[in-house]
């Protein structure tokens, strides 16, 4: 079991997807559980502001600290066990491992590239105290489950999707996982936020149909890339399937398949 609270502008935007195919699968097998809590209702005064202009000048708005620290705490009330992800651009970048790590409560790799990219002479504000604390919560995480006689804690991510032109630099100090989905911008944090958790559900037994589905495939050991795959018919417009695929032979099938496996 895994749990996901996303906080957003547009839960409506979030909602659909994640009632589909695999989500919803996970969701009716008791697999994973989504809950949104909207932005807007701790916003400020009476128009329920959440944003406002930048110091310095500048185009655009940023997210304010007081909304986002006190959604975020509002969930942390209920569950002090629950680990803030923020999508943004100086985030590691997100791939299979951490993907992995992530759905198994285990995010060793992420915890590694956060503590490399933290200058040690100029944390951000409370980012230092937040990362040393941060450390000792999921190592106490990480043993209590080692414990037989402990119950399993289930992993349970909140994540934020910023928007407009970005966030106040302090609400960092609050987040635990800063990822980037790469290279790129979007207008807000709800598309990064459904590739997360679509790449963290499907990884849980029982997700996805096939026992292998999610051990042969591509990315699942560094940058492998996963063979060809054909089905029917056997030739389209021309094009033939390998005859080896269709040879019954399951040893040279796998030879097949291992010399046209590639790396990313």
């Amino acid at each position: 079991m895994i749990k996901f609270t996303i906080i957003t502008l547009f839960p409506e935007a979030l909602e659909p997807y994640l009632k589909t195919s695999m989500m919803w699968k996970a969701t009716e097998k008791g697999l994973a559980e989504f809950n949104f809590v909207n932005l807007r209702e701790f916003g400020l005064g009476p128009h329920r502001s959440v944003d406002d202009t930048p110091y310095g000048g500048g185009d655009g708005m940023l997210l304010r600290c007081e909304p986002v620290f006190n959604a975020i705490e509002s969930v942390k009330a209920k569950d002090p066990t629950a680990k803030v992800i923020l999508p943004t651009p100086v985030g590691k970048i997100w791939n299979q491992e951490m993907a992995r790590e992530l759905q198994q409560g285990n995010l060793t790799s992420i915890e590694r590239a956060q503590a490399e990219s933290e200058s040690p002479t100029e944390p951000s504000t409370g980012q230092h105290r937040a990362q040393a604390r941060l450390g000792d919560e999921d190592s106490a995480w990480r043993e209590a489950n080692r414990s037989s006689d402990s119950p399993v804690v289930t992993p349970h991510y909140i994540i934020l999707c910023p928007h407009y032109e970005g966030y106040d630099e302090r609400i960092l100090s609050i987040v635990d996982y800063k990822i980037s989905l790469g290279k790129y911008v979007l207008t807000g944090g709800e598309l990064p936020a459904l590739i997360i958790i679509d790449s963290v559900v499907r990884l849980i037994p029982g997700v996805l149909g096939g026992e292998q589905s999610a051990i042969i495939e591509s990315f699942s050991d560094g940058d492998n890339l996963e063979y060809p795959q054909y089905t029917k018919p056997y030739d389209f417009r021309g094009m033939k399937v390998p005859d080896i695929l269709l040879s019954g032979n399951h040893g040279e099938i796998d030879k097949w398949r291992k010399e046209h496996s590639g790396k990313a």
